[in-house]
């Protein structure tokens, strides 16, 4: 508990000597010990001790196989070491485990794109790398259409496990991101793979192939042709349904026009596409979930 603290303080050389005191105790439990380790390479992790966290991190696994905080932070640690191999093997062993979990999705096709040292849409297509005003790689035909790649997405956890409970990670989760890339047709259009998020409820859609020209409007008709087994309320129909997207530099949302089309979306100045994979938000209309949501945040409306 005394770790957890200096942790939350971002004291983390304090959290690291009360995680190790608390090992020292030999308390024989296993799991709590699993959690002590994991703790301490977090708090390392963010000292940039990296070899120090993943010796945790695999201390921590093999008391606790399925401990996926642990693989999670091995597997963040190989990504800081360049050991992209290793990185695969640790969100493969993750995934195993739970194979929806967004991070260790989002960290593996990440890892893929390093290992392989390519640009973003693969060596065949001839795309070059470009750079707009922030740390992005993208290729000829993004920059042209003036979409932004954000190079390095955020993976860091800042949670500790408080005793025995689990922290989940993220709420949301895919079944088939795994893999997916922006492709280019035969017409010379980009093709992607679009993550629709319903934080209500901790639900995701998975599109692999939105064409850019698509209007969102008709890819609801098809996803809600049928009201959600989750959907208890029956509210989620294609009319009425709000979508957004997150400005989570500025704390700020943005409304997206059903009748618009991924390309305009993708094309707004304060829209960055993250991990390849670019996401939508989607909440009913009118929604106490969505107010309760939205506050504390700038919404800028249609």
């Amino acid at each position: 508990n005394e770790g957890n603290e200096y942790f939350k303080e971002k004291d983390y050389g304090r959290a690291v000597a009360a995680y190790s005191e608390g090992l020292r105790r030999r308390s024989g439990d296993a799991e709590l010990d699993a959690v002590l380790l994991t703790n301490r390479g977090a708090a390392h992790f963010h000292l940039g001790n990296y070899h120090s966290a993943l010796n945790d991190a695999t201390q921590a696994k093999k008391l606790k196989p399925t401990h996926l905080k642990a693989i999670i932070r091995g597997a963040l640690c190989h990504m800081e070491l360049k050991n992209f191999l290793e990185a695969i093997a640790w969100c493969e062993e993750g995934l195993q485990i739970d194979s929806k979990d967004k991070k260790l999705v989002e960290m593996r096709a990440k890892a893929d794109k390093l290992k392989l040292e390519g640009t973003f849409l693969g060596t065949q297509s001839g795309f070059s790398t470009c750079c707009q005003g922030r740390a992005v790689v993208g290729t000829d035909l993004p920059c042209e259409r003036n979409i932004k790649l954000v190079l390095e997405p955020s993976y860091e956890e800042e949670e500790v496990s408080e005793g025995l409970a689990e922290i989940s990670l993220d709420g949301f989760h895919s079944d088939s991101a795994t893999g997916a890339k922006v492709h280019l047709d035969a017409d010379g259009s980009l093709n992607w793979p679009v993550l629709f998020l319903y934080p209500e409820h901790e639900q995701t859609d998975f599109t692999v192939a939105f064409h850019e020209n698509s209007r969102f409007i008709d890819h609801l008709m098809v996803m809600f042709a049928e009201l959600p087994p989750w959907d208890l309320e029956k509210k989620y129909f294609p009319n009425n349904l709000e979508l957004y997207f997150e400005d989570e530099e500025r704390e700020e949302m943005y409304e997206v026009n059903p009748e618009h089309t991924l390309l305009q979306m993708l094309q707004h100045k304060r829209y960055f596409v993250k991990a390849g994979i670019p996401t939508v938000l989607v909440f009913a209309k009118r929604s106490p979930f969505s107010k309760k949501y939205f506050s504390g945040k700038k919404v800028h409306r249609l």
